[in-house]
């Protein structure tokens, strides 16, 4: 890949940023993969649905890496709900169907939106607290 300045600026972006936003990017990337994919379905370029949903999949995988599975319930819970996205977008790849991108698209953004409340929730309290 070239390294332009754009490239430049995500890879620092991505290096430099805590991990509680790092997720927020992998959500925010797969939504943005999942999205274009059903523009391209709806424009008949078949290639490129194909593409755009192999990218979310691939962050849904980087998200189940994530996870520390020695955390409880919830963590599991992620990862079960991960697992079904990921098939959810095989079958949408397959099947060239809107329906499952769409059930994707709305879980991401559901799960998306609660990360985000719970850092902001966590950086409030360690506020409150005085950084304590």
């Amino acid at each position: 890949m070239m390294a332009t300045p754009c490239n430049r600026y995500m890879e620092m972006q991505v290096q430099t940023a805590p991990a509680e936003n790092l997720v927020l990017m992998l959500y925010d990337g797969a939504l943005r993969f999942a999205r274009q994919a059903q523009v391209d379905l709806a424009e008949g370029r078949m290639q490129d649905v194909h593409n755009n949903l192999t990218r979310a999949q691939d962050i849904l995988g980087e998200l189940m890496g994530s996870l520390n599975m020695d955390a409880g319930e919830v963590a599991q819970n992620l990862f079960r709900l991960y697992e079904f996205m990921q098939y959810r977008l095989v079958t949408a790849n397959v099947r060239k169907s809107a329906e499952p991108i769409a059930d994707v698209v709305q879980m991401l953004g559901e799960l998306r939106a609660t990360w985000s409340e719970a850092i902001r929730e966590a950086r409030g309290s360690v506020a409150r607290s005085g950084g304590q």
